[in-house]
């Protein structure tokens, strides 16, 4: 009987940003979903894109890979990949030791990048 929580992504959009919520454990079987989050990120071309990471309970090197990823593609199309916690203290370990967390903006919560966010025009 298998009890790990199983991964999950799910993407929308909210005040001007992309939002991207992982949770559960990530090894290499589940490096695609961070891809394809990105590739959406891409379509959306918004200028922000917050990648909720409260819900990951572990990650291994394709999960760092995959967000190295992700971070490479957002600043070489200009735009901003912001990392938001709460952090599990496994993965901010984790992120911390093998320095993928100095390359990225961090806050403490989704809201909190969401409130750094550009608003949407009026209309």
């Amino acid at each position: 009987m298998n009890t790990q929580p199983s991964a999950r992504v799910h993407s929308y959009e909210e005040r001007g940003t992309f939002v991207v919520v992982v949770s559960g454990e990530f090894d290499v079987e589940e490096q695609e979903l961070l891809l394809a989050a990105w590739g959406e990120a891409e379509r959306r071309n918004l200028p922000v894109t917050a990648v909720d990471l409260s819900g990951v309970t572990f990650g291994d090197s394709s999960f760092l890979n995959g967000l190295s990823q992700g971070w490479l593609r957002h600043r070489d199309s200009g735009r901003k990949l912001v990392m938001a916690g709460p952090l599990h203290p496994r993965l901010e370990r984790l992120l911390d030791l093998t320095g993928v967390l100095e390359h990225f903006d961090t806050v403490a919560s989704l809201a909190d990048a969401l409130t750094d966010s550009p608003e949407e025009p009026a209309g």
